[in-house]
């Protein structure tokens, strides 16, 4: 199997060969990229070639700008495009580039090309069976009353929270010289990391004790208006 990538480099030059196993390939001449896409063109036309496309995956898609997405667009109308994959978190958001929204933060007409993959949240078990699997891969035992106690703060709060617990609960168990996280263990570091929900509710009460609040100058700007509205009323009535 060889890729369009060798073939360039290959008939880039005499020393193509060269150039290839040393990983000099240089610069190639746009011209030599369409002779050899013809030529493989050609050859699968013929039955003597098949081309395996590649996959390009691309994850927090809305994050691409305008003129991105027109190059995908573009690029995907190649015969020698790959499989294109995106993957996003946001709903009706806006284009960057653009003043314009959209599902996914995605143009329109993109989106209209690709075949869209509905997904549901994680069930109870489907979290615990991750963490599960998170543990083995990060070389952590863990007690089963611990599993249970992060699966039920992966459900009510985020199952990357949750994972990030197993390795701060192991630091937690090898302080205590042990050999297997408990239950106080995820207690412990739970209390002392705060999830994106708490650390929200905490800026929320003290919001007015930290230097730079741009609510609070909203706040003012709206008790302002306000006034000035009931001044207005005022000085109608009389």
């Amino acid at each position: 199997m060889i890729s369009l990538h060798d073939m360039d480099v290959i008939n880039s030059s005499s020393r193509g060969f060269e150039k290839l196993f040393l990983g000099n390939t240089g610069e190639i001449k746009q011209e030599i990229r369409e002779k050899i896409n013809g030529q493989v063109l050609l050859w699968r036309e013929e039955g003597k070639a098949d081309i395996i496309p590649g996959v390009l995956f691309i994850d927090e898609t809305h994050m691409l700008d305008i003129e991105t997405f027109s190059y995908l667009n573009r690029a995907l109308e190649d015969d020698l495009s790959p499989i294109l994959i995106m993957a996003s978190n946001r709903g009706i958001t806006r284009i960057r580039g653009t003043n314009y929204k959209s599902p996914h933060g995605i143009p329109i007409d993109l989106l209209d090309r690709l075949l869209i993959i509905a997904t549901k949240p994680y069930e109870y078990e489907d979290i615990k069976h991750i963490l599960n699997i998170r543990a083995e891969e990060e070389d952590v035992e863990i007690d089963e009353e611990a599993l249970e106690m992060l699966t039920n703060i992966g459900v009510e709060t985020s199952l990357r929270y949750a994972i990030q617990l197993i390795i701060t609960s192991d630091l937690v168990c090898k302080k205590r010289k042990g050999t297997k996280v408990k239950l106080n263990d995820v207690r412990r570091v739970y209390s002392l990391f705060v999830d994106v929900k708490r650390s929200s509710q905490f800026l929320k009460e003290y919001q007015k004790q930290f230097m730079f609040f741009e609510n609070a100058e909203i706040e003012e700007k709206g008790k302002k208006e306000k006034e000035d509205e009931n001044s207005i009323l005022i000085e109608d009535i009389n």
